[in-house]
Order: C-alpha cells, then structure tokens, then sequence
C-alpha cells in the first residue's frame, strides 16, 4: 500500500536546490519515487506510510536546509504566508545590504590607499557577509552535510575566503609587506558578490508569480458552510460534515456546494466553471447541479450525491495539483552546470593553491592565497545568477507594455517553440457572453422606437439570461425604458406582459403556437436560418401578430480571425477545444479559420487531450479563460489566459494577455525568441569570463610572462561581467516585437 501526497516545500531558489531536495527524499527509505517543481515550490512523494511517515520526510528536508510542509502542519493560506513573508525578508535583506555596500565599493574602488579604508571596509563588510549573506554559509554547510554543494556553495567559498584574507591583511598587514607584497583586501568584492546574488535571488522571485494561489481561490468556490433541511428544519453545518444523500438549500446568489440533483424550486445556475459555456442554464426537479457553479436568483433544494473530494470541482483541484507538479522546473543553464561548474571551480582554487606551494619557491605560500582568492572571486557566479532573471524583467516590462503579461522564465523559454496551440471557444475566440446578433422587424408601423421600449421595458422585467441580453443591448443603444402594467413569466417558453389594454409576448416559437399567433413566412424562414447558426431566437409579438425577431448569440470577436490567420502562417497548427456542441463549435471554428475542433469537452477530457498532443512530440500552448480550461492549462507547455477571464485562469496560466485579444499571442511569441537570446547571449558573458577568468586567476601566466591575475582585478571582472549583463539585457527595452 503506497500514499502519494503533494506537499509545499519552502528554501529553494535554484535547480540545484530543487534537484538536492529531490534526490534527498528519493534516498529516504520507504520513499518510492519523488519529483520537486521549482516554479510552484512542490514536492510530490509516493511512499510506503508503513515504512515512513511525512513527519521523517520533513525532518530529512529541513536537515538539508529546506523545509517540508506536511498536511497536519498547513493549509494554503498559511503556505502563501510562509513564502510572502521570506519574499519580503528577501527583500529587506537586499535593500540593507546594498545601502551598506555602497560605502564598502567607494572605498575599495576610489579610495584603497587610504589608511582608514581597511577597517572601516572591515566593519560595513561584516553584517553583510555574516549577518545579511548568512543563508548562504547556513546552506553551503547544511549541503556539505549531504555530500552536495550548489550555488550557494560557492557563493559562501568565495565571499568567506576574500573575508578571511583581507581581515587578515587589515590586522596584520607587515606579513604581507615584510615579503614584498601589497597587503590588498577584498571586502567590497565579498560585499558586492552577496548584495548581487540577493539581487538575483529576489529579481527571481518576483518573477515566479504565485501559483500556488490558484489552488487556494478553487477551493474557495465552495462555501466552507451549508444549509442542510431536514424534517423541515434548517441548521448550518461545516461542509466537511456533509453526507451524501442530506438535502442541501442553495439560496439565490449562492454557491452549490454539492454534485446533486434539485428536488424542488426553479432557477438559472450559471455553470461556466464547469462547462465554460456563458448561458446560464434553467435548473427545476430532477436536474443536475456541480460544486462551485453559481445560483443566480431563485431557491434550489438539491439531494447531495457526490460531497467532499468526489465533486467533479475538488478533481479538478486535485487533477492541477497533479499537472502543475509533473511540470519540470524551470531549467536556467547557469543552475543546471551548478553541480559541475562549483567543484572544479574549487578543484581549481585548490590545484592552483597546491601548485604555488609546491613550485613557488619562497613566495609559493603567498602566491598560493593570492591565486585561491582570486580563483573564487572572479568565478563567483553573480552573473550567471542575474543572466535570466535581468533579461525575463526586462522581456516582462516589454511585454506589459504591449498588453502581454508573463509570469516566468519557462513559458519566455518555450513560447517561440510553439507548433500546436489549442484555444477555448467561449471568451477566448468570442466574446464570452450572450449578445444580440440580429434584430428584424416585421412591420409597417412609424412607431418602431415606441415598440422597441416596450421590447425593452418588458425584457428588464426578467431574470432570464437571454432576456437580459436583450435589455443590455437596448440600453447601451440609448432606448428609454417604461412602466409596464402586466407583467408575467412562462417557465420554458417566455413572457408575456400588457400595457394600455394590449397583450405583448416576448418568447420561443413554442410561446407563441400555444396563444395562437401568426408567424409569417418570412419571420419563419429567418428563425430557421439564425437558428442554424446555433443562434438564440426570440419572437416578439403583439396580440396575434409577429412584430420582431431577435438573435443572441455569444459574438466572435473582431481579432480572432486575423490572429489565428498569423498563427498558422508561423507555422503553428491551431486547435478548437470547447465543452459547447459540436455544430456551435464547427459554425465558429469555420469563422476564424479553424479545421480542427474538439467539442462536447469536460475539464478533464480537455487536459487528456492537450496531454495527448504531448505525447506526439507536440510543443502545445492553451489558451483560455474558464475554471474549466485551469487543468488544461496547468498541463500544457505553455499557458495562456484571457485578461478578462476567470481568477482561476489567470492564476494557473503563465502567460495573460491583458486586453484579451489573440491577436497578442504571435506578440508573445516573437518577444520569447528575443528575449531568450538575449538570455543565451548574457549566459555567453558571464560564462566567457570565467573561461578566460580562471586560468589567469590561477597564476598561468606568471611562468611565461611573470603576470599573477590581482584579486582586484579579479574584484573589477566580476564586476564587469554583472554590468556587461545587465546592460545587454537592458537593450530588450529597444527592440521592436
């Protein structure tokens, strides 16, 4: 019997980090197998709970200098508050460190010969490296503990070893002088790699966005509480004591907190979050209801049948758990060499040591420091730490200001290898809401205004959502509303409603057969062909005659064609995948220039799908804006949600388009392969000086030509490398997508 749970993991910063935590829990005995995911701060484990409890888990992780939070120890908003508040610790610690290293640089760069200048160094530098950089010795030993080292290894390496050389040239400077060497000291390079590193880390964490979130506000659309009626008494009760088989009361404007069926009332419930269809459907006896879909204003009394973690709402919480924790991490190159570039850069540091000792002659000793200093300084990776994160900040303003918001490095990485994109139907390819599409009149009369506000006067009256439609459309065409005299709902069919002494019906044909009205052959002719076009039509009429037809339909919008025509001519397949009818679907993929289309589709299905075209060696982007696209979305490559859509999509999807226009996602792609050049070309300097780096740091030179790389110098390249990054990420703001 195995478990498999998904617990958050706090501490991580890197790949290293996520790939130590991994392999950790994959050592522990009774664990099965384990994966951790960066981008959202997850571990899922399968473990024998005979052989190993979460507890051991989370005290192996937190021995490692990570911490696992286990199920009796958490809940999401406790989660979300551990991370907002190290984010913000982060944060403090990078704005004192860099207001204290400040002062430190001046003196190194401008002002070294000055007598005072060491000891004041001395004491800025030491908050810095041992107060605000102490998470980096703290992890460096608790990974050397585990026979591992990462980033923060050699972070701690090189800022502790510059430290210790120049407090020692600061308190005993006549060593060095008495052997005819310049007693440097290093404390604005030590200051300056800690203080950049924290920049990285915090630039990378406001760039991650907050996944986990998502989960949270799914959940929230269940009530934590619930009606239950019994032997007609009503008592609230906590909805994790509800049982299956309980009659539960959903008020109007109430959730439904149940899959069940009504047993009594009438009401529209809106079900987007299941369907993601806009109409809000018509619920009396003996229809289904889902968990999280939205009561609009009548009372439903609903038998529960699925409760808890069975709803179809909790599986879809648990199936983006899952495809959100299956995603691999996002993989910086400078964080996937970090396992190899750390050891043989200290490899290196102690060679060159060992080379000068044992080949230096008298000064081999002091040439040895020099070289071990000098090696670690200049192979500090604070610009490999800002060669993503500068450029993904700056790609990310660029495309705010082109109404494109991405959240992190992974979708900036894949979005310019997109060849297949599936889209939702309704709010992302249309506009997502019933709206008038046609309105014809079918009579003589001058007084056509006067009837459109009786039209109008009569559909404000009414709670139905096509009627509303109507009302919207007359309103935002400045038509003045009534009063009305008469005013009456027919369930199924319509309403009908009287004003001075004449009968008016606003309904389906249906309505208007059973009170015997007249249906001309034209007004017939044109009920069938927008009804065709999987359009809602409704007959207004006057005692026995027809006066108008009007059709709702949700709209495509005006872009929608266009983009996708850029899509496919960038070589991308585009894919319809919609919970609506197929004729519906195929009547709008046709419009837009769509072949292949998907309909009928439930959220899971939605995912299978997308998780399909993957396996065919598919790079797929989702696009879309329902609760019902948020699996689908989590399980793609790349995710992308309509700015006007729900907080669901947004949370989940990586990338949002702001003005909900398709015709920004080739705009998303064109910046992805810029701003990932611009990521290779940084990742090229920072690496390029090491490469040249480290050898003249180690001395090389100094038997051809008598050159020892200065540890000062080595301070100023390391410099240089920060800066050459960050202005040439800077140039993304120039570039025209």
């Amino acid at each position: 019997m195995t478990e498999k749970h998904i617990y958050p993991v706090t501490g991580m910063s890197c790949a290293g980090c996520s790939a130590s935590v991994e392999s950790i829990l994959k050592s522990v005995d009774g664990v099965l197998d384990a994966g951790v995911n960066l981008a959202n701060q997850t571990a899922w484990v399968n473990f024998n709970p005979k052989k190993v409890t979460p507890t051991i888990l989370q005290q192996v992780i937190r021995s490692a200098g990570y911490n696992l939070l286990i199920d009796n120890e958490f809940n999401k908003d406790a989660t979300d508050n551990i991370r907002l508040k190290e984010a913000n610790t982060l944060k403090m610690r990078t704005f004192w460190a860099a207001i204290l290293t400040l002062p430190v640089f001046i003196l190194g760069m401008f002002f070294m010969n000055w007598k005072y200048s060491p000891i004041i160094s001395l004491i800025f530098a030491t908050p810095i490296i041992f107060w605000f950089g102490r998470s980096f010795f703290i992890n460096a030993w608790k990974q050397a503990r585990h026979a591992k080292a990462n980033m923060d290894t050699l972070v701690a390496l090189s800022t502790g070893i510059a430290y210790t050389y120049s407090l020692f040239n600061t308190i005993y400077p006549s060593f060095m002088i008495s052997r005819g060497i310049e007693p440097h000291v290093y404390f604005e390079s030590a200051s300056v790699i800690i203080t950049f590193i924290l920049l990285g880390k915090w630039l990378e964490e406001r760039a991650k966005g907050k996944t986990s979130s998502s989960i949270r506000k799914l959940m929230g659309l269940q009530p934590s509480t619930v009606t239950v009626v019994e032997n007609l008494i009503y008592r609230e009760v906590g909805i994790a004591e509800l049982q299956i088989g309980q009659h539960v009361l959903v008020k109007p404007g109430g959730k439904v907190p149940v899959d069940g069926t009504v047993i009594q009332g009438t009401s529209y419930v809106d079900e987007s979050t299941i369907t993601g269809e806009p109409m809000p459907i018509e619920k009396t006896s003996g229809h289904k209801v889902f968990a999280g879909t939205a009561n609009q204003k009548g009372t439903l009394t609903v038998a529960a049948e699925q409760v808890g973690s069975e709803t179809i709402l909790s599986r879809i919480v648990k199936m983006v758990e899952e495809a959100q924790g299956s995603k691999a991490p996002v993989q910086k190159l400078a964080d996937k060499v970090a396992s190899i570039f750390v050891p043989i850069v200290m490899g290196i540091a102690l060679i060159s040591f060992a080379g000068w000792v044992i080949w230096g002659g008298e000064q081999g000793v002091i040439h040895g420091i020099v070289a071990l200093v000098t090696v670690m300084a200049i192979a500090c990776p604070c610009a490999m730490g800002l060669a993503t994160p500068t450029a993904i900040m700056v790609g990310m303003g660029k495309g705010a200001e082109n109404n494109v918001l991405i959240k992190d490095a992974q979708s900036l990485e894949t979005a310019h290898k997109i060849n297949t994109i599936v889209l939702d139907k309704t709010g992302t390819i249309t506009e997502g809401k019933p709206m008038v599409t046609d309105e014809i009149w079918f009579t003589d009369s001058n007084n056509i205004s006067g009837l459109k506000q009786i039209l109008f006067s009569i559909e404000n009256q009414s709670e139905h959502p096509i009627a509303q439609a109507v009302a919207q459309y007359y309103t935002e065409n400045s038509i003045a509303p009534i009063s009305i005299n008469t005013f009456e709902a027919l369930s199924g069919l319509g309403v009908k409603a009287s004003l001075n002494n004449e009968n008016y019906l606003i309904g389906n044909k249906k309505l208007m057969l059973e009170h015997n009205v007249s249906i001309p052959a034209e007004a017939n002719s044109q009920l069938e062909n927008l009804s065709s076009e999987s359009k809602t039509v409704i007959l207004f009429a006057k005692a026995s005659n027809v006066l108008a037809l009007i059709a709702v339909a949700d709209k495509v919008k005006s872009t929608s064609a266009n983009a996708i025509k850029t899509l496919v001519g960038m070589g991308i397949e585009p894919i319809m995948m919609t919970g609506d009818n197929e004729q519906t679907a195929k009547l709008v993929a046709a419009q837009v220039g769509i072949k292949r289309v998907m309909a009928s589709m439930l959220p899971h299905q939605k995912a299978e799908q997308v998780k399909k075209l993957q396996s065919e060696g598919k790079i797929v982007a989702m696009v879309g804006d329902g609760i019902n696209d948020s699996h689908a979305l989590a399980q793609a490559d790349v995710s992308i949600a309509m700015g006007k859509g729900s907080d669901i999509a947004l949370d989940v999807a990586k990338i949002t388009l702001i003005s909900s226009d398709l015709n920004h996602i080739p705009t998303a792609i064109t910046l992805s392969k810029k701003t990932m050049r611009t990521v290779k070309q940084n990742l090229f300097w920072a690496f390029i000086y090491n490469i040249i780096g480290i050898p003249l740091a180690a001395g090389v030179l100094y038997p051809i030509i008598g050159f020892q790389f200065d540890p000062m110098i080595a301070g100023i390249a390391m410099a240089l490398s920060s800066v050459s990054v960050v202005s040439n990420s800077l140039r993304l703001r120039t570039v025209k997508i």
